[in-house]
Formats: C-alpha cells, sequence, structure tokens
C-alpha cells in the first residue's frame, strides 16, 4: 500500500529572482518503507520533507500521504492532520529544555487528551524500548546528545504516527551515538512497521534504509536499494555521492 505518493512535485520561491528549489519530483513510498533521502546541500531534500511535512506548500504536482491530500485540509484539521498522522525527528532535537524526558514524550497525547493512566502506560513501554526508563525523570538539559535524540524518537512515535520524518538525525552525534539511533529507528521501522523518510547527508545512517533516493539540484538524480548486505550498500552509497560532486564538505566524514 502506498503511504506517500509524490507527483510532479515543484517548489518555486518568489523573490527578486525567482528560484527554484525543486522540479518535478516523483516518488513513491510504501508502507513500512524506511526511505533515505540524499544530495548536496542546496539541492532541495529539506524543501522536500517540508513539504511533506505540510509546514511548505508545493508550487505546483500533488502530495498524497495515506491517500489523502492534506493541502486540501483547513488549518486546523490540518494541525490535527500532521499531529496524528505524522512524527517529527530533527537534528538539534527540538525538544523543551525546562521539561523532563518523560513531559517531553508525551507532548504529542498530552495534546490529544489521553488519560494520564495511558499515557504512563505507552511511556513506560516506549522508554524500555529505547533503552531511556531511568533518565525518564531528568530535564533535557542534564542528559546527552544521543539519550536526547532517543527522547525525541519516543515522542516521534508514541503516538504511533503512520509516517515518521527525520531531518538529519545523526547529526549532532559522534559516530557511536548515531548508530545506536540508527538501530533503533531501524528497528521501529521493522517491528512496528511505521513509514520512514529521512533525510541525511550521513551514508552511514543512510545505510540503514531501504533504499536511497538522490537528488541533485532539485531533481531526481537516482536511486538505489539495501537487498541483504548493508555493508555493499553503504559502498554504494559512497559510490553515488561521489559521481554527485558537490562540496566534499557536504558529506559529513566517512567512518565504518
Amino acid at each position: 500500500m502506498e503511504m506517500l505518493k509524490i507527483k510532479n512535485l515543484s517548489k518555486v520561491y518568489d523573490g527578486k529572482v525567482a528560484y527554484r528549489a525543486l522540479s518535478d519530483i516523483d516518488l513513491t513510498i510504501e508502507q513500512g518503507e524506511f526511505v533515505g533521502i540524499m544530495g548536496p546541500s542546496g539541492s532541495g531534500k529539506t524543501t522536500l520533507l517540508n513539504m511533506v511535512a505540510t509546514i511548505d506548500q508545493p508550487t505546483s504536482g500533488s502530495i498524497l500521504i495515506n491517500g489523502k491530500d492534506p493541502f486540501r485540509l483547513k488549518q486546523n484539521p490540518l494541525a490535527l492532520f500532521r499531529r496524528r498522522q505524522l512524527g517529527f525527528v530533527f537534528q538539534d532535537f527540538n525538544l523543551l529544555q525546562t521539561l523532563t524526558v518523560e513531559e517531553n514524550i508525551v507532548l504529542p497525547l498530552t495534546l490529544d487528551g489521553v488519560s494520564v493512566k495511558v499515557m504512563d502506560e505507552k511511556v513506560e513501554a516506549i522508554a524500555k524500548k529505547l533503552g531511556i526508563t531511568e533518565i525518564l525523570k531528568k530535564r533535557i538539559y542534564e542528559i546527552s546528545g544521543g539519550q536526547a535524540q532517543r527522547t525525541a524518537i519516543a515522542r516521534a512515535t508514541i503516538h504511533s504516527p503512520q509516517m515518521v520524518l527525520a531531518d538529519e538525525p545523526t547529526g549532532n552525534l559522534d559516530s557511536k551515538a548515531s548508530r545506536a539511533v540508527m538501530e533503533m529507528m531501524e528497528s521501529i521501522n521493522k517491528k512496528d512497521r511505521t513509514t520512514m523518510m529521512m533525510v541525511t547527508h550521513d551514508p552511514i545512517a543512510a545505510s540503514y534504509c531501504d533504499r536511497v533516493v538522490f537528488i541533485k539540484d532539485g531533481k531526481f538524480y537516482n536511486e538505489i536499494h539495501r537487498g541483504d548486505n548493508r555493508q555493499a550498500f553503504f559502498q554504494k552509497i559512497i559510490d553515488v555521492l561521489s559521481l554527485l560532486g558537490g562540496d566534499s564538505s557536504d558529506l559529513q566524514t566517512v567512518r565504518i
């Protein structure tokens, strides 16, 4: 079943000089798939993610999430759709510093008026799954980057969204924490069949996806599929990135 269907998607930003961020992108993501989006800086990756996240509007073309066009919804139903159907994980965690880990995780449920008993059960289960039970009462400034990103993943998935959108989720983490975070995301994807779409510069992070789509200058460039061997897939990703060009500083230092 198609979770996301993007057809002829284009985005032009008006200004003194109109800037075309995306041109005629077609992309279908099946339910339960984990898809990475890669490309040089300024290639349109985040623009694409923001449109799927319904934060930004397409100039032309269409986006269907689970068969629905979110851009046809009025403001309140759209906010509800975004909150219930989607989960978000960002590079800088976007957690509320003054709240505890637990309070951050239950935010999506609080907004929906879920009972405290149900919230407690859900937090307990997800914290156990992500290995953060012992830090639930700590505030965000008291925990490490890796723990903060696990907290963000817990918050993004506690309400069982249809799709999780991640923007450079390992961008602020060292390689050990990056790997742990990607293993968590992969396991949520496989066990819960949560569809995931992730923008990343990091070939290691991308190697956890089922397939990686490459964008260059706002256009579709290539896509590759993982198959059984993650190591071989990692090497393929590196090969495509070297063909893509762009600044070497665009791509994080390679570490296996």
